[in-house]
């Protein structure tokens, strides 16, 4: 009899090996940032979001932010701004109310928030701010809202000021955020969401319980939980807009939920969806799609050779279709812009970062973020120019409520 026992402890033995091996786990994901860079400001900043000083609270075109070391990846939040270093730290500047900013100190300039591991990735919507960690660790910090205020953040009603672990059972390999919601794709291929409901962003909770988590509470939506589809699909990338997700599946597929109310998930219907929708209008045969980024109410997608689409909502000229374009259900070709690298939204603006490394802009023109130094709106692309343009390249772009923050590195002297 006890050499049935033996084979039991050596199952044991090995899961105990096999967690600490998962514990070493590094993730990584093709969106964490990689070309180190310098950061510029544009646009609105009366709450600090342009990390420039108590004096500098508007900016027509690109301006310098001073800070300590090279930067990699930059996020606009609704009414601040988080940049992560190629060290893993992250700072943030801008408005601290909900606290959005992590940390106490100056909003005006930015800060070093305090986390004790490596930071691979960051996060921001309205008022909330996420960070991953190198080994697949979530922190979030400030709160989420609804249309009633604020619902709290990892419990009901409560806001954090400064990071909090979210509580997961497997590791993440990226983050991304709506306005007021936070998406998260594991190692395995599952999609876990958590934040405010009521638009379907989540992607799990039913319209009867989408406001406050109906009998079941907050915590029905504060804590996160796995997004479900029918028959199992491994997911490999997520995306946010304002108020809905868009999920990649292994296979390609693209998969949305959330507010369509302009079509901008590309849905016939402009109903919310509260579960996944297989999305038919991204199944083209030649094209993979590599980006996405929504704004309120309007989408920029972006293929694998390079082309600009958008789809959504029209007004003010978001979707970079020309003067008095028509709301599209599904993605239109965007014209006059080099083949594009990414692309980011504003609530209503749009933006598409060049493989050559120019950014090009279009929408309204009202918040100064579209860098013409006018507040006209734009129809279609404008390539953004300014002194501290001249001689770089852009990485990255992030676009908020009244503020866009670009990503550039020094060109290369041939």
């Amino acid at each position: 009899m006890p050499a049935k026992k033996t084979p039991s402890k050596r199952k044991s033995e090995i899961k105990e090996e096999d967690d600490q091996v998962s514990k070493k786990v590094k993730v990584t994901h093709r969106s964490h940032g990689k070309d180190t860079g310098q950061v510029l400001v544009l646009g609105q900043g009366d709450v600090g979001q342009l990390g420039l000083g108590e004096d500098i609270i508007e900016r027509k075109k690109p301006a310098l932010v001073t800070l300590p070391e090279g930067i990699v990846q930059v996020i606009a939040g609704g009414m601040h701004t988080v940049c992560l270093s190629d060290t893993g730290s992250v700072y943030t500047f801008g408005c601290n109310d909900e606290g959005a900013l992590g940390r106490d100190g100056s909003e005006m300039v930015p800060e070093k928030v305090v986390l004790e591991e490596k930071v691979v990735q960051v996060s921001a919507g309205d008022s909330h701010t996420a960070a991953l960690t190198e080994d697949g660790t979530v922190y979030l910090w400030g709160s989420f809202r609804d249309n009633n205020g604020v619902i709290g953040l990892l419990e009901p009603m409560k806001k954090c000021a400064f990071p909090v672990k979210v509580p997961m059972r497997e590791p993440v390999v990226k983050i991304v955020s709506g306005n007021d919601h936070l998406v998260m794709v594991t190692v395995e291929g599952n999609l876990f969401t958590s934040g405010c409901g009521e638009q379907g962003q989540l992607g799990r909770v039913p319209e009867l319980f989408s406001n406050r988590g109906g009998r079941k509470g907050l915590s029905r939506l504060l804590v996160p939980q796995e997004v479900k589809v029918k028959g199992k699909v491994h997911f490999v990338d997520a995306f946010c807009g304002a108020y809905f997700t868009f999920a990649v599946s292994r296979e390609g597929y693209v998969y949305g939920f959330g507010l369509s109310n302009y079509h901008q998930l590309g849905t016939k219907s402009n109903k919310m969806c509260f579960v996944p929708v297989k999305l038919t209008c991204f199944k083209n045969s030649t094209t993979s799609w590599v980006d996405f980024s929504g704004g309120q109410h309007h989408t920029v997608c972006l293929d694998a050779e390079g082309q600009v689409y958008s789809l959504g909502r029209a007004e003010y000229g978001r979707l970079g279709l020309g003067q008095g374009a028509e709301e599209k259900s599904e993605p239109t070709r965007v014209t006059g812009i080099e083949p594009a690298s990414a692309v980011t939204c504003g609530a209503s603006v749009s933006y598409a970062v060049t493989r050559e490394g120019s950014v090009y802009a279009w929408g309204m023109g009202t918040n100064l973020q579209l860098g013409t130094g006018e507040e006209d709106d734009e129809w279609n692309p404008v390539k953004m120019t300014g002194k501290q343009l001249e001689n770089r390249a852009v990485i990255m772009a992030s676009s908020g409520g009244q503020h866009t923050v670009l990503l550039v590195k020094d060109k290369q002297e041939s």
